[in-house]
């Protein structure tokens, strides 16, 4: 029974190794529009999808981004500067969305930009610095999206939204967490409302890759700015201890990857310099499930790129909750006033 059993599983996997091998066709008359190429996934992308013969639009923030891109490129690739928070910027980028793709409408929609900072415990924030980080990693994203989802809606073609592992296990305070957790309810039912019409919206759920997202310089600095504000009274219950705490550590080697950052991050200050040296530095892990949702006949709903996201974070969000919570705890410092 066990050899039926093993055939009929490698047979299952034989079988979605030959479809998702199935590439689509024409693929140099197809347009991307790719958000937050200034650098990080966007950047790489961007590049990666010219040299396959993609004609790409790359978003920068800023002009000295858009020409580093423009540098290491094609004459296809062309660029414009986005602020997917600010309408304006959006409606304009749009328009000459328009004007580039024609009566053929855009085959693909990466929405890639987003920032992690100000990251730091709920407590020590204001509504303010969640909003931060909303209006780029979700509602910039809804906004975008809804502005060219005729366009993607004529070519019959693609929406790659950038989540997180921590869209599926809520790991660290601020709006961060919160914004991929709407990213991938967004995107749940957008794949469902854009079947009828042949759409495809595929979720890129990367784990801890060395990008500006997860910058120790930046983080540390927005942890130390959030502490700065906060009243005597959080001080004293939480204790510069908290902040600065070193704690143990949990080592594992997976495939390569050292899970000492998984729990790590949680040393607040003192760990997150340590974040760097401990992300994965291939990018292309990450690039190449965007590419793969774009170029497939038959792309995933969602890939999760990283060992991290595979063997830890990904089953973490099926544990039970008490189980989650009790990991967390374990590798957590404590506020020095804790019961």
């Amino acid at each position: 029974m066990w050899l039926y059993a093993a055939a009929l599983v490698g047979l299952c996997y034989l079988l979605r190794w030959y479809r998702e091998k199935q590439v689509v066709s024409h693929l140099r008359d197809k347009y991307v529009f790719i958000t937050g190429c200034d650098s990080g996934f966007g950047h790489l992308l961007a590049r990666q999808l010219d040299l396959r013969g993609l004609r790409v639009l790359a978003a920068c923030l800023t002009e000295k981004g858009a020409q580093q891109l423009r540098d290491q490129t094609s004459d296809r690739l062309e660029t414009v500067i986005l602020d997917v928070t600010k309408t304006e910027s959006i409606s304009a980028a749009t328009q000459w969305v328009k004007e580039r793709v024609g009566d053929g409408g855009l085959w693909g929609l990466v929405n890639n930009a987003g920032i992690s900072i100000p990251t730091a415990p709920n407590e020590w924030l204001t509504k303010h610095d969640f909003m931060k980080i909303l209006d780029v990693n979700l509602l910039g994203l809804l906004e975008v999206t809804l502005s060219l989802l005729s366009l993607v809606r004529k070519a019959r073609g693609r929406v790659v939204n950038v989540s997180s592992v921590v869209g599926r296990v809520s790991l660290l305070g601020g709006g961060y967490c919160i914004s991929k957790y709407g990213v991938e309810a967004f995107s749940d039912s957008l794949r469902r409302e854009l079947s009828y019409f042949g759409v495809k919206v595929a979720l890129i759920e990367p784990g801890f890759f060395k990008t500006n997202v997860t910058s120790p310089e930046k983080i540390s600095r927005a942890i130390q700015e959030a502490w700065d504000r906060v009243s005597p009274e959080v001080k004293e219950i939480y204790g510069e201890k908290f902040l600065a705490s070193g704690g143990g550590t949990h080592s594992d080697e997976i495939h390569g990857f050292n899970l000492e950052m998984t729990w790590e991050w949680w040393r607040v200050k003192e760990s997150v310099e340590k974040l760097g040296s401990q992300c994965y530095n291939s990018l292309y892990l990450v690039t190449n499930c965007m590419e793969h949702a774009l170029t497939a006949c038959h792309p995933r709903t969602r890939y999760s790129p990283g060992w991290d996201a595979k063997l830890l974070f990904i089953p973490m969000s099926y544990m039970p909750t008490w189980l989650v919570d009790a990991m967390v705890y374990w590798r957590s410092p404590r506020p020095i006033k804790a019961l």
